[in-house]
């Protein structure tokens, strides 16, 4: 079995705004205290001397998430302030009302405009409100004055909540002259540059539709089922907090989080809060029936069965405990690995969110969008990876990662009937040729110039062991540059080479490599390993990538990222490194590892490699050929080794042929990955 990834398609979460105004609520448990200013109803008064620095007292919004205190502090520096002789600066007015607005006293600020009323006091309370704003800060900037008129520049920065996400953006405010004072010119676009009346601004989050796992014939590992999606319409609820409260009470989630999602949302769409299996909603049904306003639909897809699940898990969504053990907030749409690769591959299965900040009509439409996260729906890396093994007449793999971090991109293999099947991470073959990077950089460490003329046998006895060129490698000339022995992978060549290094030479560089390293999976890996190197034979063997060696295809990915990235990163299954105390390590120089790169480089473009150097970007690699089992079985490993931009892969076919090669699979998959 393996992994294999495949979109399921892209579930919306709802809005974290509210419709119209400050329409959050306290908490129950805060409803339930007595006494108390009520937040917004401060006098706005500030003092001290000009372009003073203020830090103001924290205080409690009634914003959407619950029990979030808003810590709000102001630094209110003026970059200059033109105003003619005798005129009254627009300076305090601004302050105080840049002050007022930041420390959450919107009456005091709205009595500083020309409108003075309530719905000024509700739109400067409620339009963070409906961002889910955890923190706000305002700065001021320059302001001009032309007789009884000013404008006055601003910037604001609001923290996005529980995404984690800040925006800023620059905001300007007309003032006008009133008696010896100045009031804001009071419109929607003093909050936010553009907005109008009947507008309002929205943090639009959207989940990703959770990828599928598939088995080694493409076919998803999850069955169709039933799925039960509880939702409303929050325009038909006469009481949303009351909705809000019974929901928390039957799936103890939080009832604020509920809540602030359902005024978020626009009045007539049907809002989905949670997605539940069968047995969950058996046991909740009676429940839900009571909540005033709730709505259950049926529908189905592949999400929560599986026809194996010891070792692929189970899938959780909104109201899976683990979500809130890691302090993950409240999003419908989310979903959750309860165990198995379900969990293993949280992230590359269900991706990320993308998160916008948009200017909605008071229908719901998107008006603009002001500042936008793109999120991801995994990676694209493994449906590569997927196509370029379909339909293919032998048995072979891909393992693909990111060079620079080790983060495993796409784990896929192919399975033929009759033949051994390619474990992609814990499988254990000789590499072969593909083994030269290895010992190249141990002759490279050792001071070897990859400029000498070395020649390619077709039979080189070292050690007291025959070495031969399988498949044969001709037209090399008698003297050969070394650059020409590595590009067509001449195994008589390195096992001669060999005799300049020794088994502390070789360890080392395996070493500098990550093979050998203590590494470990959540779902199991094989390390590598070099065997014994007691005799001149068994290193000339370890060489060529024969005799005891053994690496998985992952192993050697991560050694294509070592010459990429320079540095060898412990492998990461997406969620976590699978060994936290591995480091980096960056075991070579600068100069053995441009050779190493100039040697791959020409390994495809006039080598063995060739079928791999496809793409506008340059392609880097090595070839490589072993036996898998016994001899007398004739099946072969062939292996190419390598990279591109970011991404370093390993492609893998088992053949009886061997004039076979992986070479023309890289390039398949190269090619499909571009596209």
């Amino acid at each position: 079995m393996m992994l294999r990834t495949r979109s399921r398609g892209a579930h919306a979460a709802a809005h974290r705004a509210s419709r119209t105004g400050p329409a959050a609520r306290p908490s129950r448990a805060a409803r339930q205290e007595k006494g108390g200013p009520e937040p917004g109803s401060g006098n706005g008064q500030v003092g001290g001397p000009r372009l003073k620095t203020v830090r103001l007292r924290s205080l409690r919004l009634r914003g959407t998430r619950a029990r979030l205190a808003v810590v709000l502090a102001v630094v209110a520096v003026v970059v200059g302030v033109t105003a003619g002789v005798g005129e009254p600066s627009a300076e305090p007015a601004v302050q105080a009302f840049l002050l007022a607005w930041e420390n959450g006293n919107y009456r005091a600020a709205a009595a500083l405009t020309t409108e003075r009323g309530a719905s000024v006091t509700a739109a400067l309370g409620g339009m963070y409100q409906q961002l889910d704003a955890s923190g706000l800060q305002l700065a001021m900037g320059r302001i001009t004055q032309d007789g009884t008129a000013a404008t006055a520049h601003f910037s604001a920065s609001v923290d996005l909540g529980s995404s984690g996400l800040r925006w800023s953006y620059q905001g300007v405010i007309h003032l006008r002259q009133a008696g010896s004072g100045w009031k804001v010119v009071w419109s929607p676009s003093v909050i936010v540059p553009g907005l109008r009346a009947g507008q309002r601004l929205a943090a639009v989050t959207t989940m990703p539709g959770r990828a599928l796992l598939l088995d080694s014939a493409g076919a998803p590992l999850a069955p169709v089922s039933d799925v039960y999606v509880v939702g409303v319409r929050p325009g038909q609820l006469a009481d949303p907090a009351r909705t809000a409260d019974a929901l928390a009470d039957a799936t103890g989630l939080d009832d604020q989080e509920i809540y602030g999602t359902i005024v978020a949302a626009p009045d007539s769409s049907f809002l989905p809060l949670l997605n539940l299996p069968p047995a969950t909603y058996r046991r909740l049904s009676t429940a839900l029936r009571r909540i005033p306003g709730l709505i259950v639909t049926q529908r189905r897809e592949r999400l929560f069965g599986t026809i194996a699940p010891l070792v692929t898990g189970s899938v959780g969504t909104e109201m899976a405990p683990l979500l809130r053990a890691d302090g993950m907030p409240y999003r419908p749409g989310t979903t959750i690995g309860l165990a198995g690769l379900q969990m293993t591959f949280q992230r590359l299965l269900a991706g990320t969110p993308t998160t916008e900040v948009v200017v909605q009509s008071a229908a719901g439409r998107v008006v603009s969008v002001l500042r936008s996260w793109p999120g991801s729906a995994g990676s694209p890396v493994q449906g590569a990876a997927d196509r370029a093994l379909a339909g293919l007449p032998d048995p072979a793999a891909v393992v693909a990662i990111r060079a620079g971090t080790g983060q495993v991109l796409a784990v896929a293999a192919h399975s033929v009937t009759g033949m051994p099947a390619v474990s992609p991470l814990t499988g254990a073959y000789a590499p072969g040729q593909a083994f030269t990077i290895v010992s190249t950089a141990a002759l490279l460490a050792a001071g070897f110039n990859i400029r000498s003329p070395i020649p390619c046998e077709s039979v080189n006895p070292v050690g007291g062991f025959r070495f031969a060129n399988v498949p044969p490698v001709t037209d090399l000339g008698t003297q050969p540059p070394f650059t020409d022995d590595f590009a067509d992978a001449c195994s008589t060549a390195f096992a001669g080479l060999s005799m300049q290094l020794d088994a502390a030479d070789l360890t080392s560089a395996a070493n500098g490599f990550g093979i050998g390293l203590r590494w470990q999976l959540p779902v199991g890996g094989f390390v590598g390993t070099l065997g014994d190197l007691a005799s001149t034979g068994a290193i000339a063997e370890a060489a060529v990538g024969d005799g005891s060696v053994r690496v998985s295809p992952l192993d050697m990915a991560l050694a294509a990222g070592v010459v990429d990235s320079g540095t060898w990163h412990p492998p990461v299954l997406v969620t976590s490194p699978a060994d936290p105390g591995l480091a980096p390590r960056t075991a070579f120089g600068a100069q053995v590892v441009s050779s190493l790169q100039a040697l791959m480089r020409q390994a495809v473009t006039r080598g063995a490699g060739k079928p791999a150097n496809v793409g506008s970007e340059p392609v880097y690699g090595q070839v490589g050929s072993a036996s898998v089992g016994s001899a007398a079985s004739g099946v072969r490993s062939f292996w190419f080794v390598g990279y591109q931009g970011n991404i370093a892969f390993v492609a893998i076919e088992f053949a009886k042929s061997p004039y076979a090669s992986a070479a023309p699979l890289a390039g398949t998959f190269l090619r499909d990955l571009a596209s």
